[in-house]
């Protein structure tokens, strides 16, 4: 026991006062009876001790009475046992992402977490917040009632190494109490080393009552036929089997198809026939898990011909001018002397076809060529120099050819996980006609290949920008030396090859990806674009490349739907916009991370432990009730006790 103020406890010599009062009441007279009343001295004798027995009981009253106010005034209180801990700073990190969705028994998880810290979170009680999309530095619960209220769910994950991260950067000399909210759908162990030692942690987990659910993944054109697209959406089912689930197309929100689907596996993909038009909606399904990932926004315009050069002797571009077809493509070829520089910047594709040399001002412009968003192929000439194949590389990335080898190779492996051949096809192929080469180059790199060679090394290979793509080919394909192009390989290689990103037909970006996008525009000076519909309205940023601008997104827009790209109140093209769907599968919930952490069951919980083992047990009350008590004990004696 501890005294909050020892030097009360001086008063304690006022006990002397009572004693000596007592002390005086108890001095001897020499009594003399008178004739007349001796009578009464054998009842005189009798009543003294009972007169004695209750003068010491007074005194013992009072004596305790006025020890217990002196004590009581001096405060004594049992020191807390977390005390060191009690000017601690409180943070509450909710996770506000889409698993929080997900329904518990008493309703949605986010609600109710936001329903508990509106109930339980003591008034007098600053702390901060840390959600996903938004914080709120010392505040206190009256505060944020209203935002707390109207939190929206993030498109954002829940990265807990960012919310620790925003919680170091605040610089006290108090330690922290950090409280997490979070489903833990995602959370990794790399994550929870983001949390300081120092910090005294608790987790809430709410958890769902069903893991089931089903997303709309993406969409792509499967075939384009005459006047006629057919789509293909990819979903994906988490714990829900043999249930019927109804996908609808919208156009412009008007219903166009509707149809009933099952899943008897994980992954499925559903097919649409939409007329050969812009397209400009959205897919969607109706389960009873998640809502963010049932709808599919994307769009659809109706692709141009993609403008496509080759550079080499006409006769090895025989190939390439069956492949880009005039309803499809702009082909020309061009020997290097007769080559126009300025149709270079106007092209979708250039292929660099057996140039036994790459003149240096054609590598200038082919470095600019690539950076503004055109796809760029390099077939080798076995008389080309390594030295000036590996200057023109060095332009682009980290590929380098090694000396040409005389020696036969089987080309036997496709990367279908490759972006040149996403969607292309259905199945995998593991036993087709091998193509094969008879001389070829080494290539050194660190990109994933589109096409191997028995021995792993790389046939094809390519370097990636967020707008464009460099394709390199080991080998010279011409008749003499390869019969690649008599391989079924040899149309969707290069078909691939000469589309431009932004040229696909479909659009449908995930937000936070901050993959760039281009649209043709020719922009003054000042102009800039903006994106909008009826709900929001960003400018994201941009960078203009003479005739198109490459646009960057990063986090925006906040809200998932279709949207148009304007120039001023120009309209220029429809895009659409998706949340991640990195939280869809409510079984990644990871709660047997936290075993070496503090899990609390709910918010009222966390402030009544700390309340519990923060406060000292103030034991000065316990003194007051004693004192009264002892009062109406010493009223009680001087009443009753004769």
């Amino acid at each position: 026991m501890q005294i909050k103020h020892p030097e009360i406890l001086y008063f304690l010599f006022l006990l002397v006062i009572p004693i000596l009062v007592h002390l005086f009441q108890l001095r001897r007279f020499k009594k003399e009876y008178f004739t007349n009343v001796r009578f009464l001295k054998e009842l005189s004798i009798q009543t003294r001790k009972s007169s004695k027995i209750k003068k010491w009981l007074l005194l013992a009253t009072r004596l305790l009475l006025l020890t217990c106010i002196i004590i009581a005034f001096a405060q004594p209180f049992f020191k807390a046992k977390d005390s060191k801990n009690s000017s601690n700073e409180m943070y509450i990190v909710l996770d506000n992402s889409f698993s929080m969705q997900a329904k518990g028994q008493k309703g949605e998880l986010l609600k109710r977490a936001v329903q508990e810290l509106l109930e339980n979170t003591p008034e007098n009680q600053t702390f901060s917040l840390i959600t996903n999309s938004e914080t709120f530095w010392n505040t206190d619960i009256k505060s944020i009632q209203k935002e707390l209220q109207n939190l929206k769910y993030s498109a954002l994950p829940f990265q807990l190494e960012s919310a620790m991260a925003k919680i170091k950067s605040r610089k006290s000399a108090f330690n922290k109490d950090v409280v997490v909210i979070t489903d833990a759908v995602g959370l990794k162990s790399k994550q929870l080393k983001s949390i300081d030692s120092d910090f005294n942690t608790y987790f809430i987990i709410p958890k769902a009552e069903h893991e089931n659910n089903i997303s709309i993944d993406s969409v792509f054109i499967h075939q384009t036929l005459d006047d006629f697209y057919e789509i293909g959406l990819k979903l994906s089912a988490f714990e829900e089997k043999d249930k019927q689930i109804p996908v609808a197309l919208y156009n412009q929100n008007k219903l166009i198809a509707k149809t009933l689907t099952k899943f008897e596996v994980k992954e499925k993909t559903i097919y649409f026939t939409i007329p050969k038009k812009d397209f400009h909606g959205f897919a969607s399904i109706i389960d009873n898990g998640l809502e963010y990932d049932n709808i599919l926004f994307f769009s659809i315009s109706n692709p141009k011909k993609n403008n496509v050069i080759s550079i080499g002797q006409p006769e090895k571009a025989n190939f390439l001018s069956r492949i880009y077809t005039n309803d499809e493509f702009n082909f020309n070829n061009f020997a290097i002397g007769t080559l126009d520089y300025n149709l270079l910047e106007k092209q979708d594709a250039i292929v660099l076809n057996e140039l036994d040399e790459i003149p240096q001002a054609l590598q200038t412009t082919l470095k600019s060529f690539a950076e503004k968003g055109g796809n760029l192929v390099l077939i080798p000439s076995a008389k080309a120099s390594t030295i000036n194949l590996n200057t023109f590389l060095r332009n682009f990335g980290n590929i380098q050819f090694k000396t040409l080898e005389n020696k036969e190779k089987l080309i036997t492996k496709i990367n279908f996980s490759h972006p040149l051949y996403a969607g292309v096809f259905e199945n995998k192929i593991n036993n087709f006609q091998y193509p094969k080469t008879k001389n070829s180059f080494g290539i050194v790199g660190s990109n994933p290949s589109a096409l191997y060679y028995e021995d792993q090394t790389a046939f094809l290979t390519s370097i990636s920008n967020p707008i464009s793509s460099v394709y390199v080919f080991a080998a010279p394909i011409n008749p003499e030396n390869s019969n690649f192009q008599q391989s079924p390989l040899i149309v969707p290689t290069f078909y691939k090859m000469a589309l431009n990103n932004q040229n696909t037909g479909v659009n449908a970006i995930t937000i936070g990806n901050n993959n760039s996008f281009l649209v043709d525009a020719n922009l003054s000076k000042d102009a800039i674009l903006n994106i909008k519909n009826d709900n929001e309205n960003f400018i994201p940023v941009q960078q203009n490349l003479n005739d198109k601008v490459k646009l960057t997104f990063n986090d925006y827009p906040e809200q998932a739907g279709n949207y148009g790209i304007y120039n001023q109140k120009e309209y220029l093209k429809n895009i659409s916009f998706n949340y991640n769907r990195t939280e869809s599968d409510l079984a990644q919930a990871n709660e047997n991370l936290l075993s070496e952490y503090k899990i609390i069951d709910s918010i009222s919980t966390v402030f009544d432990t700390l309340q519990t083992d923060r406060s000292d047990n103030q034991i000065w009350k316990w003194f007051i009730i004693f004192a009264l008590l002892l009062l109406v004990t010493e009223m009680a004696i001087i009443r009753f006790v004769k």
